[in-house]
């Protein structure tokens, strides 16, 4: 083997172990409950609603409350937060 292809290897087996212990501390850290699950996010999508070909609308629940999207067209608006129970 040549010297370079040896540096190569090296190289290629460092990166290799230092993102198996990234994987490695990711997975720990969820197991010591200091990462989030992404099963339980913030963000859920509730219902959607289809106007037209283009523009839909979107009940999304972000932390508990409700915000009403409207997507498509030349851009997105935010049609606003919805008062829920808590309110």
């Amino acid at each position: 083997m040549t010297p370079e292809m040896t540096h190569w290897l090296t190289a290629a087996g460092a990166l290799a172990a230092v993102v198996a212990l990234i994987l490695l501390a990711g997975r720990l850290a969820r197991r010591a409950g200091l990462a989030p699950r992404a099963a339980g996010g913030r963000l859920r999508l509730e219902e959607s609603l289809s106007l037209d070909a283009r523009r839909r609308l979107l009940l999304i629940r972000c932390d508990g409350r409700a915000l009403l999207l409207l997507t498509g067209g030349g851009q997105d608006q935010v049609v606003g937060w919805l008062a829920g129970p808590e309110a």
